[in-house]
């Protein structure tokens, strides 16, 4: 579950950028989760969990919460020009059926905020 690694590199993330600021606690951190990205949503709730309940990364406790934002997926045929939800990272036209499709959005995987006091 790699999963646990990216939280974890997140959360030292958002944890040494809460420190620069003087931020004490962090209350809250949004993360954007693709379709496409190969990150499970519910994988990530669950290594939160672990996280959180240790305390281990400094800035980070029982009382911080996390949303997950999910960027839909989408790609565009260079064939015909239709903009469509591939149903996996190759992405085939459901108008023409050519794997030529390129993936615009859905990928991403990032830190987009966090709160804190």
């Amino acid at each position: 579950m790699h999963e646990m690694g990216l939280m974890e590199d997140a959360l030292q993330m958002v944890s040494e950028d809460a420190e620069k600021r003087g931020i004490e606690r962090v209350d809250k951190i949004s993360l954007i989760v693709g379709d496409l990205s190969n990150v499970l949503p519910d994988a990530l709730r669950f290594a939160f969990e672990a996280f959180r309940q240790t305390e281990e990364i400094p800035r980070i406790s029982t009382h911080t919460c996390l949303e997950i934002i999910k960027e839909r997926g989408l790609a565009r045929c260079v064939l015909c020009g239709k903009e469509y939800e591939p149903t996996e990272y190759l992405a085939l036209c459901p108008d023409c059926d050519m794997p030529f499709g390129v993936i615009q959005s859905g990928e991403t995987f990032k830190i987009e905020s966090y709160e804190g006091s």
